[in-house]
């Protein structure tokens, strides 16, 4: 009976529960409460409930599966490959930059470019709702940040997550957490967050714009573009190589018409196994003694601000457009300039048939979404080489 006794005394005495801070129960039920987002509302689902479990692993008391003292400014990877782990282990492939990259590749093979190559005007609504970045980027200064820490937290109103990552890794891994979270987050909530905005700055006569049929692109005008993209971007701004790089080559695999193995593998095998790594590893980052702060609160805060203002200056630079082309381009659609493709582009249209059920904006509004996309990447590249 002693001996049994004992037995159960070190087990109680070893376990998760033994070693349990309130903070980590806290940050479980957190873990939870998305886990039900990602599952029963459908939020991103893909990526919320990797992030969700990965932080749910991090903080389980013993399990050991992260360690965010291996991963400050300069990495002993020896260390981490000898005492790390399982998180530790796929972490390299954030730190290192290789899965944004590579989701970027799987985007790359799943994108259109075509309604921006009808429309090139597409371009500068995609420019214009960045605005949202650099507003948020103020906020953030004014809230206490450094400059490095803000420029990661306004890249959120890019609703672009790869990016979001990519840019964070570098400029602030600290907060990579909070910040991948809080732009998948609002990524999801999308169509609550947009509509209100865009119903705000438009008229109704504006909402039933019906936009003309874009001009048929060419194959060869498809495969010249993920081509000359790349060069002329990453010749004025060599550090976004990576993301536009990936971005292009898998929408070129996509085109070109030779590569369709390639392209498959791009869209389907390879980004959800990038996924799978990508979306727990950045979970871990979510370590209670990191996420329990103020500075979280602020940064979720920050990033409704960001997803906001972009809407805004997409819908704003719309009504431009309006003006310019004599009523014949939609405002709505500017709001799809966001990155987050294609929901983005899918909400503008189910405003706009709304307001005039002949209305059919979707390929309309891609033209903005996918541009939104190089925006992105391009302001992420940006706040790099003035931050980094």
């Amino acid at each position: 009976m002693d001996l049994v006794t004992g037995v159960i005394t070190g087990l109680a005495g070893t376990s998760g529960f033994a070693m349990m801070d309130w903070r980590q129960m806290l940050m479980i039920v957190i873990s939870c409460v998305l886990l039900y987002l990602g599952i029963v509302k459908g939020f991103e689902p893909l990526l919320l409930v990797g992030i969700a479990f990965g932080m749910l692993l991090t903080n389980l008391p013993g399990a050991e599966m992260y360690h965010p003292e291996f991963w400050g400014v300069d990495v002993d990877y020896g260390t981490v490959l000898h005492d790390g782990g399982l998180l530790d282990l796929l972490y390299i492939g954030v730190k290192t930059g290789i899965y944004p990259s590579l989701i970027f590749m799987g985007v790359g093979a799943m994108t259109d470019f075509g309604p921006m190559i009808a429309r090139p005007s597409s371009l500068f609504m995609g420019a214009a709702a960045q605005g949202g970045i650099f507003v948020a980027l103020i906020l953030a200064t004014i809230l206490g940040f450094a400059p490095n820490v803000a420029a990661s937290i306004a890249i959120i109103g890019g609703a672009d997550g790869p990016t979001a990552i990519w840019l964070t890794k570098i400029l602030a891994p600290e907060y990579l957490g909070a910040i991948a979270i809080a732009a998948y987050s609002y990524m999801a909530l999308i169509p609550l967050i947009q509509p209100p905005i865009m119903k705000l700055l438009t008229t109704e006569k504006e909402r039933k714009v019906k936009m003309d049929t874009m001009r048929p692109v060419s194959k060869a005008e498809k495969v010249v573009f993920p081509i000359m993209v790349t060069i002329v971007t990453c010749l004025v701004l060599p550090s976004v190589a990576p993301l536009i790089g990936c971005l292009m080559l898998g929408n070129l695999f996509k085109e070109c018409g030779v590569t369709e193995r390639l392209s498959d593998t791009a869209q389907n095998n390879l980004m959800n196994i990038v996924t799978i790594f990508l979306s727990t590893s950045v979970g871990a980052t979510a370590v209670y003694s990191r996420f329990l702060t103020a500075d979280t609160l602020k940064i979720i805060f920050l990033g409704l601000m960001a997803f906001c203002f972009a809407t805004a200056c997409g819908v704003l630079f719309g009504k431009v457009m309006y003006v310019v082309s004599g009523g014949k381009i939609n405002p709505l659609i500017g709001s799809a300039g966001v990155s987050a493709v294609p929901m983005a582009a899918r909400v503008s249209q189910v405003v706009g048939q709304k307001y005039n059920p002949s209305n059919f904006l979707l390929m309309h509004a891609m033209g903005p979404n996918v541009a939104g996309v190089i925006g992105s990447a391009v302001a992420a590249g940006c706040l790099l080489k003035l931050f980094g």
